[in-house]
């Protein structure tokens, strides 16, 4: 018999959080640490949520807020 998981609550479908280029310490805990984003199926974001979310780590990284990969040599 397989067991099912249970959903992750999406953060972000309250309303009252929305995804912020701003908001550094919120995007870090969808950034692993090889610098890719953390899946939806992981997280538990929604698709529309999940989209917001990597256009505003991308501007965040473009803007040298975050960066773009951990290891620089």
């Amino acid at each position: 018999m397989r067991y099912r998981r249970k959903k992750k609550p999406c953060p972000f479908k309250s309303g009252e959080v929305t995804p912020d280029y701003k908001d550094l310490k919120r995007l870090k805990e969808y950034v692993m640490e090889s610098g890719r984003m953390v899946p939806s199926r992981i997280s538990g974001v929604t698709a529309s949520a999940q989209r917001k979310l990597s256009h505003e780590i991308k501007v965040a990284r473009f803007l040298a807020l975050l960066p773009y990969c951990d290891n620089h040599k």
